[in-house]
């Protein structure tokens, strides 16, 4: 099973899996083939990094279907649809729905291999910045409720008379719950409680989208 950057091609024609199979191979990126949507989602693995690259017309289900599917399944790989049975319509509908390219058979093997790198580069940041806020959302999770009132007010740019007041708690009991969010989030500076607020408004946020 792949455990880095990998072009998962789907294809029905096993001549055009083996060829994009090698196309890959040879440009220094890991390719591996499924003759259809459904090998390719009864062997996916949440770990698997990469992209897609994904035929039209299959037998079963199709690469917009299989694309539908794993918007639906959560699925965040990027896909690149490559065909020989394009039109305008069709290329509107796989961006829509999140494509990362819509190519055209017969394409040029350097096209392809720019197009499959910046959907690999794609999926990176997706999964960087996915586990960023995980990492967020788990050092949150550690502060209890006025904690996290002192951090959001912190990060607001009050003073702890202020905050005490607002709380209606005293200045050193804010202090106190200040010193623990601080431990607990590893924050050394005011920079750091500044992005950790940034964290918490975000996350906010999300709760209330």
């Amino acid at each position: 099973m792949p455990n880095s950057a990998t072009v998962f091609v789907v294809d029905d024609d096993a001549a055009i899996r083996d060829a994009l199979s090698l196309l890959i191979s040879l440009h220094g990126l890991r390719a591996q083939v499924f003759a259809s949507a459904d090998a390719f989602l009864d062997t996916y693995r949440s770990e698997w990094r990469g992209c897609l690259l994904v035929d039209l017309q299959m037998p079963g289900m199709s690469g917009l279907e299989l694309q539908a599917e794993l918007k639906a399944r959560d699925i965040s790989l990027p896909v690149v649809v490559l065909t020989a049975h394009g039109d305008v319509a069709t290329a509107r509908a796989a961006l829509k729905g999140g494509a990362a390219d819509f190519l055209e058979k017969p394409v040029d093997d350097a096209v392809l291999i720019d197009v499959l790198g910046n959907a690999i580069r794609l999926d990176a940041e997706r999964h960087s910045t996915a586990q960023a806020r995980a990492a967020a959302a788990e050092r949150l999770g550690r502060l209890t409720p006025r904690e996290r009132d002192v951090l959001r007010l912190l990060a607001q740019g009050n003073q702890l008379r202020e905050i005490a007041g607002q709380l209606e708690i005293s200045p050193r009991t804010v202090e106190v719950y200040k010193a623990r969010m601080m431990e607990k989030l590893g924050c050394r500076t005011l920079a750091d409680v500044v992005r950790a607020g940034s964290e918490l408004a975000a996350e906010t946020e999300g709760e209330v989208d």
